[in-house]
């Protein structure tokens, strides 16, 4: 299959996802609809990282991050919405490439909910963490000469992260967007917010550095 031919059947795919949810669901179709675009969103950065060849070597140390990231997770489960996750997917887009940072992001997700619950909110999770280490690994010459800059975007990430899962939640009670309850949903949720975003600052003062290195070490004995 040629690669306009690709390009062709995902830009159908998503208009007939929105077809779909306002035939089928029509109560929920806001709902159903976000919810197969967030999937349809996943799937060109899962087709780019599957197409382009990659070194072994960095194929073994985006499985060592994502394991890091998925177990930070569950290490850190007795502390209420203060995780690495986030730090070590900014990490991994950093020194690894944005590719191999959203991948990182979108499975710590996956693999990590197997354990804390699948649901319809793991797509918007895949959703918000891989985008997160997309744009690590595509800001991550200003990043690496700039901890300032780098710890503000984990704070950043933090916010943004809550602001997915606010538009979700949003669409799921409603079935449709209903701004009064997202800015609502946004308000009760700034102390867990706060927490998440201070998290992203700690985890990355603490890893960042150290770990990058041993990364770009790793890197250079195995020409990556």
């Amino acid at each position: 299959m040629n690669e306009k031919l690709k390009l062709t059947i995902f830009c159908v795919f998503v208009p007939l996802i929105v077809l779909a949810g306002i035939v089928l669901f029509t109560d929920r179709a806001y709902a159903f609809i976000s919810l197969c675009v967030a999937v349809a969103a996943l799937v060109p950065m899962f087709y780019r990282f599957e197409k382009n060849r990659h070194p072994a070597a960095r194929v073994v140390l985006l499985s060592v991050m994502t394991a890091l990231s998925v177990a930070g997770r569950f290490v850190f489960a007795w502390l209420p919405h203060f995780k690495p996750v986030t730090a070590i997917v900014i990490i991994c887009g950093i020194y690894l490439g944005y590719e191999c940072g959203f991948i990182c992001g979108a499975f710590s997700a996956l693999i990590s909910n197997f354990y804390f619950g699948q649901g319809p909110w793991t797509p918007f999770q895949m959703l918000a963490w891989g985008l997160i280490g997309l744009v690590a690994g595509l800001l991550a010459n200003k990043f690496e000469k700039s901890l300032m800059l780098l710890v503000g975007f984990g704070f950043i990430s933090g916010g943004f992260y809550s602001v997915i899962l606010d538009i979700w939640t949003t669409l799921w009670w409603d079935g449709s967007f209903n701004a009064t309850r997202f800015w609502a949903n946004i308000l009760s949720a700034l102390p867990v917010t706060a927490i998440y975003c201070v998290s992203n600052v700690v985890f990355l003062l603490i890893l960042a550095r150290p770990l990058g290195k041993k990364i770009k070490r790793v890197c250079k004995k195995y020409d990556i």
